[in-house]
């Protein structure tokens, strides 16, 4: 192709190819439908990235357990402290303050099993965590909702359905993650049994389950094995329901927590521990000292889960970045969080454990700042190796809100993730000889039989980058990425459909949630 021809294509001239498939043009183009199956169960293969050479890395472990052997963490449980101490760790008498000897924390940590699957309701949804798996979870846990009509607002529970139906609606969204947004138009006592009972009616994926009192924690379960229709044996057998473990940084667990390792962990649920430690505000301002710290706490949270259940699944999660030091606010998506998170990695590995990580950003609407921290954030939990990745579709301001433009865009950039993934085919066909030899030197490859035949799926077709030529958007109205993801995500609620559900299923959870309500649901002075 000449450098005319490829100006006069770029200024709106239609190629061979392009004449063929005319009608639609850009509409077309985003009412095409990828394969169902397309974005499950995502394998990376590429070689993981490092930060810390092996004597840093060891350096950061023995630190860790230095930490915990001298220092020690607050256990603000006391059947917690019991257990810990049945194991061998050393309690302080009338303190919550328990220190752990290395060679334990070790042994505890060498029972966790370095893969396992989490069962969904659907099998087809069913997810390999560890390994080279690759899995992306949905927000969890804002306060608040936005979109460019209704604007920032407190959570409620549409908005919480909405955001369910979407995480349902894209495969590359692999399982919801807590309350997308928190519906805090729902009883807090009562509000876990509506919002667990939502994501088994609206969605057939894997979810999750806060551990915010232990009588959560067992509904939670409950629900789940209600949602697939099996005994609890086979509940305990296959794991089919996660929550996630924050310590309290600095160098505490608090008594939701404990409870909730205990109450998962002893039925075989997964837990993934995850320090949150901020350098600077949390954690020393350090990255290396905040992820001595972060290793310190998550190798004790998921020690305990081995003294409660020797083999139960449990994932190490780092979630360490820096905060504004002019004003104190989280910063993500920044060089530090990218070295943390791919230091992370090489701490899990080196542990033999799955590793959760986060897609992440601070900025406060849908623009440059959202896509460059969120694409700087999944470079480096690729990079490093990333298992399980929550807040992976429609994080904003730090984690406050759950943006529906956002989790498109996001969405758009899992795909392009999962697309880079694919191994290269360097099979004979995609060679393409043959092509080569038809057209020679100087022609084109818009009419070959080579490009007919594969066109269509020969590149990943984004959802919202617009290829118009200048005059062509300019005459559309000059639509923007914000105007792209706002208009998607109406249409892809437009276009939900409830995943099928057995009839005796929903109507044995609806009598479940109704006699929970009934007994009053859960404490809330916790």
């Amino acid at each position: 192709m000449t450098d005319n021809q490829f100006r006069d294509a770029a200024a709106g001239e239609t190629s061979p190819l392009e004449r063929r498939r005319r009608p639609g043009g850009r509409a077309a183009e985003r009412s095409r439908k990828p394969a169902a199956t397309k974005y499950l169960n995502l394998v990376n293969t590429l070689a993981t990235s490092t930060v810390l050479s092996e004597d840093a890395l060891e350096a950061i472990h023995d630190a860790s357990l230095t930490i915990l052997e001298e220092i020690g963490m607050d256990i603000i449980l006391p059947e917690a402290r019991d257990r810990m101490k049945a194991a061998g760790a050393d309690v302080t008498p009338g303190t919550d303050r328990v220190r752990f000897d290395r060679g334990l924390i070790m042994e505890m940590i060498a029972s966790a099993p370095p893969s396992f699957t989490m069962h969904a309701r659907n099998p087809a949804r069913n997810v390999e965590i560890g390994g080279n798996n690759l899995v992306f979870a949905q927000i969890a846990s804002a306060p608040f909702v936005a979109d460019r009509e209704g604007g920032r607002r407190t959570g409620n529970q549409e908005d919480f359905r909405k955001l369910v139906k979407l995480a349902q609606s894209y495969d590359i969204v692999h399982t919801t993650g807590g309350y997308p947004v928190e519906p805090v138009d729902l009883h807090a006592s009562i509000r876990h049994l509506d919002c667990l009972s939502d994501m088994v009616k609206l969605t057939d994926k894997v979810f999750h389950a806060y551990s915010l009192g232990r009588q959560r924690n067992i509904d939670g379960i409950e629900i789940a094995r209600i949602g697939r229709g099996i005994p609890m044996e086979q509940m305990e057998r296959e794991p089919s329901l996660f929550t996630i473990i924050n310590t309290s940084s600095p160098l505490r667990l608090d008594g939701p927590m404990l409870q909730g390792i205990i109450e998962m962990s002893s039925r075989n649920q997964v837990v993934v521990v995850t320090p949150f430690t901020l350098a600077g505000a949390m954690a020393p301002v350090t990255i290396a000292g905040a992820l001595v710290q972060q290793n310190a706490e998550a190798l004790c949270g998921i020690a305990f889960t081995q003294m409660v259940r020797k083999g139960a699944p449990v994932m190490y999660g780092g979630f360490t970045s820096n905060v504004d030091m002019k004003t104190g606010a989280p910063a993500f998506g920044t060089p530090e969080y990218m070295k943390a998170v791919i230091a992370g990695g090489q701490l899990a590995r080196k542990y033999n454990l799955p590793y959760r990580t986060s897609n992440t950003n601070a900025a406060n609407t849908l623009d440059a700042q959202a896509a460059y921290e969120s694409a700087l954030s999944l470079w480096a939990l690729t990079q490093g190796g990333g298992n399980f990745v929550m807040h992976a579709a429609g994080w904003t301001e730090g984690g406050l809100t759950a943006s529906f433009e956002k989790f498109i865009l996001d969405v758009d950039m899992l795909q392009m993730v999962a697309e880079f993934l694919k191994p290269l085919d360097v099979s004979g066909d995609a060679l393409g000889l043959d092509a080569v030899r038809d057209v020679g030197p100087g022609g084109h490859y818009f009419g070959t039989l080579h490009t007919l035949q594969r066109y269509e799926t020969a590149f990943y077709s984004p959802i919202l980058s617009d290829w118009r030529n200048y005059e062509t958007w300019t005459e559309a109205g000059r639509p923007t990425t914000y105007d792209h993801a706002n208009r998607v995500f109406k249409q892809k609620l437009n276009e939900y459909e409830r995943p099928p559900l057995d009839p005796a299923i929903e109507e044995e959870l609806d009598a479940f949630v109704a006699r929970r309500k009934q007994e009053g649901g859960v404490p809330t002075d916790f």
